[in-house]
């Protein structure tokens, strides 16, 4: 539910570790739930054949997340007790929005249907596309923060999406990535069921 009192479409995204140990049945049951667009943020040297045939009604689309080639970034958040944790949100929105605002117009744009987004473990980077997610779409930062917590081992890293989400202006920062209104219209379009129409008024009796 949003701040405005709208709520989110069930099944619009769809947030995974690696889909490629799907089993045959685990692909049939991802299609049954709607998903028609799967969409990694896998680098490239994680990527790995799928266990079983992908079907032909499902769209990939790549797009890494990470920007390891910038090696000065990563010498410090990819190791230590920083690592793999909320901590690296803000500094990578701060350093990279284009990489975030790109995948978000990929999701606003997908075909009709649900988008799947992964990672290898569905957690740091799906983690981080979620909360950016949920806040465009104007959930109120402490249901981003719970809503995290359910796929977290530890309530910690709920307690830091919240601290990041409150440092940061979310759209600002992905609108300086190249996000557009056009992307998030769509977006929200995607993400949101329309608002409740307001009852008539009432009849005076006579």
């Amino acid at each position: 539910m949003t701040r405005e009192g709208r709520e989110t479409r069930w099944g619009a995204v769809v947030r995974a570790d690696a889909v490629d140990r799907l089993t045959g049945s685990g692909w049939a049951a991802l299609e049954a739930h709607g998903v028609r667009t799967v969409l990694d943020l896998r680098n490239d040297d994680e990527v790995t054949p799928d266990r079983a045939p992908r079907p032909a009604s499902l769209r990939t689309v790549r797009l890494p997340l990470d920007g390891v080639a910038h090696t000065d970034f990563w010498e410090h958040w990819a190791s230590g007790p920083q690592f793999a944790t909320p901590l690296y949100y803000g500094p990578h929105l701060e350093r990279f929005p284009e990489r975030s605002a790109r995948v978000i117009a990929a999701i606003a744009h997908a075909q009709s249907g649900g988008v799947l987004v992964h990672c290898v473990g569905g957690n740091d980077r799906t983690g981080q596309i979620a909360m950016l997610l949920l806040a465009l779409a104007g959930v109120a930062p402490e249901d981003i923060a719970a809503d995290y917590a359910l796929s977290a081992e530890r309530i910690r890293h709920a307690e830091l999406v919240l601290s990041t989400l409150r440092a940061l202006d979310v759209e600002a920062r992905l609108r300086a990535g190249g996000l557009t209104d056009a992307d998030l219209a769509a977006l929200r379009d995607r993400l949101l069921r329309p608002p409740a129409a307001a009852a008539p008024p009432a009849r005076p009796a006579r």
